[in-house]
């Protein structure tokens, strides 16, 4: 009764480890409270949001008040005066107001407030799908060291099993010393690559602790025999085009395109002249010792102020050549991002078809190479085949399994990064993906 109970608890605990698994929502949900980049990308779009108001403070009023308080001790002697002093004190203030009338690089500057605004807006955007794709990335690169240390785990543990049975066989005489050796090497093999594999999952694991910002638990896995769908549309031009046209790298380049050309206008503007409200009330109160210096006084005043440049040094010209390069540089950026864009969707489109007829060979080869393992075990049984081919056939199998799920796990990325070259990756996406791991 004690055996079974064991097995009993041993089986409940392994159930509970597989019930408490995080999945690829949850790590991306921790990814989005925890990771710094993501973080950081959070408060650049909280600043950019603020540019469309400061381009608009400068089309609105300005009001000040400025004032002073002062005290003046003069003694004065002079001829024909009586000699004496003063005890002078003054109190002013004033209230200003001004108001553009027509000022045309301020609204430029408010149009580039609104740009700087939008092409925060797509940088952020960008932010959110570079974020998707890191998690899922980061979450199968530690499903695939983990399938890689249990294949190499399963093939060290068959070939120990060869080792003993090559040294049983030796020890009767019924095989040489060279199937010992064979499988000695093949198990010394196999100890090395079980601590690489070790190694590689532990970096695997810490980069995704770098984006989560938590020690990562279990994963839940890929569920057995899954099957990737085609992207929709299959048509290769409509990803193209869409990344030519919705990729937010390319929104930000157009965004920034669009305000070099109201750059340019805003420098131009410095031969135009300006018009301005103003108004001010000014109040004044004097104190003071001689007769006739006391008292208050009151001053307003309306109208409107205006200014024309003449001369500046060339230097309205100079800044409106400069705007010009800049726009034409804007304008090159953007061609070069539309075309880094088309080739990225291009080659992620290339790769999801490629990697859906890979995982269909691997899977018959899967099956391939288990018959191939067995007819090799039967045949050493009944001593047609020797200890090599049945090692050789066994690491044929987990080679053959290894990439099989590496190759669903490219191909699962790579139409991450199809949807996220197009500019239409979203977590909905994520959630799809993350309906094909185990529950």
């Amino acid at each position: 009764m004690q055996k079974p109970l064991i097995a009993v608890l041993l089986a409940s605990a392994f159930l509970t480890l597989d019930a408490h698994a995080v999945d690829l929502v949850q790590v991306y949900q921790q990814a989005l409270a925890n990771d710094a980049t993501f973080a950081s990308a959070r408060a650049a779009v909280a600043a950019g949001r603020e540019k469309t108001t400061q381009g608009r403070a400068g089309l609105l009023p300005t009001v000040a008040a400025t004032g002073f308080n002062t005290k003046d001790d003069r003694d004065s002697a002079f001829y024909n005066v009586a000699p004496g002093g003063t005890n002078l004190r003054t109190n002013q203030y004033q209230i200003s107001l001004t108001q553009p009338l027509f000022r045309w690089d301020r609204l430029e500057s408010y149009e580039q407030g609104k740009l700087a605004t939008a092409i925060a807006e797509a940088q952020f955007a960008q932010a959110r799908e570079d974020l998707v794709t890191r998690v899922a990335q980061a979450y199968f690169d530690v499903l695939g060291a983990q399938d890689t240390l249990e294949s190499t785990r399963a093939q060290k543990a068959a070939v120990a099993e060869q080792l003993a049975s090559a040294k049983r066989n030796f020890e009767v005489g019924t095989q040489t010393i060279t199937d010992t050796h064979e499988a000695q090497a093949a198990y010394d093999l196999t100890v090395a690559q079980e601590l690489a594999a070790i190694n590689d999952l532990d970096n695997k694991r810490n980069a995704l602790q770098a984006i989560i910002g938590t020690v990562p638990g279990d994963l839940a896995k890929l569920k057995p025999g899954v099957t990737i769908n085609a992207p929709q549309p299959l048509a290769i031009e409509n990803w193209i085009s869409s990344a030519e046209n919705e990729n937010p790298l390319v929104q930000v380049q157009q965004l920034t395109l669009e305000s070099a050309k109201h750059e340019i206008r805003r420098q131009r503007a410095g031969h135009l002249p300006t018009l301005d409200l103003v108004a001010n009330s000014t109040h004044q109160r004097v104190n003071g010792q001689l007769q006739g210096i006391s008292g208050k006084s009151s001053d307003n005043a309306v109208g409107v102020q205006w200014s024309v440049p003449i001369f500046s040094g060339f230097a309205v010209n100079s800044r409106v050549r400069e705007s010009i390069a800049l726009e034409d540089k804007a304008r090159n950026d953007l061609e070069a991002t539309r075309r880094s864009a088309a080739l990225q969707a291009r080659q992620a489109y290339l790769g999801v078809n490629s990697g859906l007829a890979q995982v269909k060979a691997l899977e018959a080869a899967e099956v391939s190479s288990q018959s191939a393992l067995d007819s090799n075990k039967l045949g050493y049984q009944v001593g047609v085949r020797i200890n090599i081919d049945v090692l050789n056939a066994q690491k044929q199998l987990y080679s053959t399994q290894t990439d099989l799920a590496k190759a669903r796990y490219n191909t699962i990325m790579n139409g991450l990064r199809l949807k996220a070259a197009a500019g239409t990756l979203s977590e909905q996406d994520l959630a799809a993906v993350n309906g094909l791991l185990q529950n």
